[in-house]
């Protein structure tokens, strides 16, 4: 096979000359406007979610504040404010303090680099022309993974901070959530990176023009939507407010602003992430395929924002649908999903797509890619079968009936449900009440109908 020297080689180079001209008042303009659209689409989710889940459980929902009850969400921000701020006796006050800090003020920054619009100077605010989007950064996306992870600071110090078992261990939780989801998130984003030439948000919204990355790399699409539903704690995977065995989890021991601004860090991470997800595999700003073919101005001017707010919208929706939907996993499900399944597949993944990108490079026909990663996929396939087959009559070669074995529930001091081929043991039952002999009242030598009463009258007549 000879490489075909005629096909071009795709190499993205970043242009950032648009960005850093911004006078200082167009600056501050834009990061006001990113604050603002991050707290108004909160607000708008929390509403959302509360009338979609009511919706789905035949209930009426939030109808008071507001027409419609719109103005929910603003109500019990106010609420939380005017509420009494407690400081538990035995926390670290300025860990405590700053614990709802540390948390909220990550979730923010990650907006200032995606794109609202193309990078040209398609708009005029105050007759200057300048791009849609705060910055960029060539290393853009290793910016949101950086501030993406100081945000877990803030939760494992508020658990720590509290001086309580149950926030302690909601803290460690989390921890180890966002140490495990984030590897395989990093790898998602990398074969975006490999695939794009870049790593500027601006860049990669630009090499979706023909295609959106969601075509090219479904499984990257699906471990990142997996990914940011444990990054942001939401259910199924929300351990580290598990109220079942945690009681409210790290944020049990706060109240008033200090609660709201972790729910708050909550939700504008749901934003961030969804902003992420659109910029890397959704086109970003781009209308979807049946307007950009009849509409030629539906990517330029304001327009591209309202693709951007709508596809932001949809997947807000997948958040709230999947809360509604699916019951929480137990943690070693959620363990397990994290080191045995989306990690390997994730890092298979990168591997493949690097040896897609090589080949390209290399002028290789698109054909014998195709070819290669077909045959490749089917040899894993094949040898994952053959795996699982012996391991199946391995399993059952060992696998012999076991008699039930009792156990004792109080034998740690407290009740536990029994194991799998465990049972309780019997119950003793009160006799019936056809079988006992009737109780004569009348004196303090009344006899009793138990086993350890008088064997013979004398007995009875002595009190004995």
């Amino acid at each position: 096979m000879t490489p075909n020297l005629a096909a071009p080689v795709h190499l993205a180079a970043e242009d950032l000359s648009m960005f850093g001209h911004d006078p200082w008042w167009l600056v501050v303009v834009k990061a006001v406007f990113c604050f603002a659209f991050l707290m108004i689409t909160v607000l708008f989710s929390i509403v959302w979610e509360r009338k979609v889940v009511a919706w789905m459980q035949l209930r009426i929902g939030p109808n008071r504040h507001g027409p419609w009850g719109m103005l929910q969400s603003l109500a019990d921000g106010v609420k939380l404010m005017l509420k009494e701020d407690l400081i538990v006796k035995r926390a670290d006050k300025v860990v405590y303090v700053l614990a709802p800090v540390v948390a909220a003020v990550p979730a923010f920054m990650a907006i200032a680099v995606i794109p609202f619009g193309p990078a040209g100077n398609e708009i005029s605010i105050f007759g200057h022309r300048t791009t849609m989007q705060l910055t960029d950064l060539p290393i853009a996306m290793l910016y949101i993974l950086a501030v993406a992870s100081v945000g877990i600071y803030g939760i494992v110090l508020a658990g720590w901070s509290s001086g309580s078992t149950y926030p302690l261990l909601g803290g460690l939780r989390s921890c180890a959530q966002m140490i495990s989801y984030e590897i395989a998130m990093g790898a998602a984003f990398a074969s975006v990176f490999l695939y794009s030439g870049s790593m500027s948000t601006s860049e990669i919204v630009a090499q979706q023009e023909d295609r959106w990355f969601v075509l090219l790399l479904p499984v990257s699409f699906l471990i990142y939507i997996v990914t940011m539903i444990g990054e942001t704690n939401r259910a199924p995977f929300d351990m580290p407010e598990s109220e079942g065995d945690l009681v409210g989890g790290f944020n049990t021991e706060y109240s008033s602003i200090k609660f709201a601004l972790f729910m708050l860090a909550e939700y504008v991470n749901m934003v961030t992430v969804s902003a992420v997800s659109v910029t890397l595999f959704l086109g970003g700003w781009r209308a979807p395929w049946p307007v950009s073919t009849f509409w030629e101005g539906a990517n330029h001017g304001w327009w591209p924002m309202l693709w951007f707010v709508v596809k932001v919208q949809l997947l807000l929706f997948f958040f709230i649908w999947l809360r509604g939907t699916l019951p929480r996993v137990r943690y070693d499900q959620l363990m397990k999903l994290g080191w045995k399944v989306l990690i390997p597949v994730s890092v298979v993944w990168l591997m493949l797509v690097a040896t897609v990108r090589t080949l390209r490079n290399e002028n290789y026909d698109f054909a014998d890619i195709a070819l290669y990663v077909g045959g490749a996929v089917l040899v894993l396939l094949l040898l994952s079968f053959v795996a699982d087959m012996f391991r199946e009559r391995r399993a059952a070669a060992q696998e012999a009936p076991q008699e039930p074995t009792a156990f004792d529930p109080m034998a740690g001091g407290f009740p536990v449900p029994p194991l799998p081929g465990q049972e309780l043991p019997p119950v003793p039952r009160r006799r019936p009440r056809r079988e006992r002999e009737l109780i004569v009242s009348g004196g303090p030598d009344t006899a009793s109908d138990g086993s350890d009463g008088p064997r013979d009258g004398k007995e009875a007549s002595d009190g004995r």
